[in-house]
Order: C-alpha cells, then structure tokens, then sequence
C-alpha cells in the first residue's frame, strides 16, 4: 500500500504562432466582453494549440542551459492580469531548477516541446483544451558520447487542461493551465506544491502478512572513483533477460501497453510489466491470495490481480523477502541496468514510487517511469529534486 503525492500546477500564458509568448497586465479593452458566446473554428483551435505550445516551450526552455532571464522570458507571454504574477514565479522558480541541474550534472542544453490536443470545449468566451505535452531536454553529451551509450535527452509526457479566455478585441489570453502531477516525481518541466492524497489507485492494499521493519535505506553518497562502474550486469542470466527489461520501459515508458490496464498511479504495474518481459514468472493466480505479498500477478480485473503487482510497497515485500528475486542494494549508485530504485517521499515506512534503470553511463543511472510518465531522468536530478528521500534499490 502506498500515500500518493498529490501535485497541483497553475500557470499563466498566451503566445504567438511562433511559439512565443507574452506575459501583460490583461489592457482594459481585451477584458472579457458579456455577450454571446463565440464558436471554436478550426482556425481558432489551431491557434489555440500554437499558444499552449509556445507557452509550454518558454517554460521548458527556462530549465537549459541557454535561458534568458525569468523578466525578459515574462515580457514574451500575454496572459489575464490574474495569472501573470503565477507564471512569472513559475519561470523564475523553473531557472532556479535549471541552475540546480546545471551544479549537479551538466543540466540541459536545449528543450524540444510538442503539443497533442485530445479535446477542445468552449463555454461563454473561455476555451479549454485537454493536451498532452511530449518535451525533449537534450543532455550535455556529443554525438560520439551518444554512441557510445550515454542518452542523447531526458524525456516526459504530461497531461494538461489549459484554459484560455477572448477579450473584446477577440484575443485569446491564456487564464489557467493545470498540468496532472499526481503520485510521481515532480515533472521536470513543474513547479508543484506537494500534499498528501491517499485515494489514488494503484491496485494496493494491506498485506495479509506483517512483515516487519525494511531496515535502513540506500546510501546516496558518492562511491569512490573507479568502483562505480565494476558492477556490470550481463544483458541475461540462466533466468532472466535484462535487456528485455530495459527495452520494454523504453518502449511503453509513454506509449502504455493496451494488454495491461492503467492504474492511477502507475509506476509499479510498469515495472512489473518490465519484470514480466524479463522473464519473471507469475506465482499464484487465485483470487484468495491477492491480498498476500507471498504472491505475484496480473489478472484479468483489478480484482482478479494480487496487490503485489502495482503496489509499491507490496511489491518490494514480494521481489526482495518472499520470492528473493531482488537483492537490496546498500547505495543507489551500485544500480545497474534494469535494476529497480524505489523511493519513500516522507520517509512513513511506506514506500510511493518505484521506477527502473533504463540506461547507465560513466556511473550515472538514468531512471525510466509511469506518473508521471518520465524516460531517462538522472538520479543526480533525482537526488538533487529529493533530498530527504528515502531509497530502496533492488539488484534484479
């Protein structure tokens, strides 16, 4: 069983077709005007779609390397008069971050925003927009480094509702963005406060078993030079094989397998499904032992599926005690590929997320994850964004 992280996002913007945006005090003549209410053409819808991604690449490009300053970036966005001093913390807070990242692993070097808009509604003079925002940050390796097996960028895809209101002069003002931050990290691409909600669903729930204290967690000191990359696991053994594991999270690490259903929060249903391709075998099946961490795996229905599964918590009983499939790492810089990092955010002995190395170079593992859904973060940015974590890393 796990407590979800709740995350709530609002910001502010509008932009041109360029992707570029303006943040103004709204002028009294653009304030939303009382009559009837204007139809969404598909002239409009376009240029609502070219908005939201001009004003979600801004915020992107706050984070790299070759950032303008959070007031010159905050001149390029028109948005409501009410939400212009959000965004203007948020882009400042964003630089921040990507000052942080640039101290602890070379940051990013260039961001790479595409939108994809799901559905479109239109209520008196305010549009919404459902998209999803698919962002590249590009990392400080070269070409030859890239062949080499380093990751070329950081990737996330990232669920939105943007509103956007049309003043009397028929300009559409960004009001209102909500991005969906639940249960995972914070979004690269966020600045989120972080509350408590334990409702989402992620197939959880109390074990039939006590099991005990998990003992310390993972150590996240620096190993000493030349140790850290002696740990290489094959690409198989005699019973699983790795690289299977690696590439499935690679492949479905935005674009979800159909043959599974989604969870709420979905972060260990993904990695069992990494497991599964790996070659984990399924142990149980009948209903009765679905509440017992003894036992692991997928079912047709929700019911019909053990709590091991795609409960965090659950599942780090059944990898590591009941079954030994895993072995509990003493530092997070010992994870190799295709190992399992699993993170308790308030430290209450119960673990909230779990995640898999989908790459490592030159020391560093690159995590890959479901909610939000996040391929190839580093765990310098991790650590860095996290520092009272506790960590659990699982050798697979």
């Amino acid at each position: 069983m796990r407590i979800a992280h709740h995350r709530r996002v609002f910001a502010v913007a509008v932009t041109t077709a360029a992707a570029m945006l303006t943040i103004i005090d709204t002028p009294a003549h653009a304030q939303p005007s009382s009559p009837a209410a204007p139809s969404l053409s598909n002239s409009d819808t376009t240029e609502l779609a070219q908005l939201a991604e001009g004003y979600l690449q801004q915020r992107a490009d706050m984070l790299t390397t070759t950032r303008t300053t959070a007031r010159a970036a905050g001149a390029r966005v028109q948005a409501t008069r009410a939400m212009t001093v959000r965004v203007q913390d948020d882009l400042a807070a964003l630089a921040e971050k990507g000052r942080r990242y640039k101290e602890v692993d070379g940051g990013y070097t260039k961001a790479e925003v595409d939108v994809k808009v799901t559905d479109t509604s239109v209520t008196g003079q305010s549009a919404t927009l459902q998209l999803t925002e698919h962002t590249r940050l590009h990392l400080p390796f070269t070409p030859q480094e890239v062949e080499d097996g380093a990751p070329e960028y950081e990737e996330l895809s990232l669920p939105h509702t943007v509103t956007f209101t049309q003043g009397s002069d028929s300009a559409w003002l960004l009001s209102s963005d909500k991005a969906d931050t639940e249960g995972g990290p914070t979004p690269t691409t966020q600045v989120s406060d972080v509350d408590v909600d334990a409702g989402t669903d992620d197939g959880a729930g109390k074990p039939d078993e006590d099991e005990g204290s998990k003992g310390p967690g993972a150590g996240t000191d620096p190993l000493p030079a030349g140790s850290v990359d002696s740990v290489v696991k094959p690409s198989a053994s005699a019973s699983y094989n790795y690289n299977k594991m690696a590439a499935y999270a690679d492949k479905y690490w935005d674009h979800h397998n159909s043959a599974f259903r989604t969870y709420g929060n979905d972060c260990t249903n993904f990695i069992s499904q990494a497991m599964l391709e790996g070659g984990w075998g399924p142990k149980g099946g009948a209903i009765i032992q679905r509440t017992s961490n003894k036992y692991w795996f997928y079912g047709p229905t929700k019911f019909t599926t053990s709590y091991t599964w795609a409960g965090a918590e659950n599942w780090y009983w059944f990898a590591k005690k009941h079954s030994e499939r895993t072995k509990i790492l003493d530092n997070v810089w010992k994870l190799a590929k295709a190992d399992v990092l699993q993170a308790d955010w308030d430290r209450n002995n119960n673990i909230d997320h779990s995640m898999i190395v989908t790459k490592k170079y030159h020391g560093t593992p690159y995590l890959t994850y479901h909610t939000g859904d996040t391929h190839n973060k580093s765990l310098n940015k991790l650590l860095s964004d996290h520092p009272r974590t506790w960590w659990y890393a699982h050798r697979t």
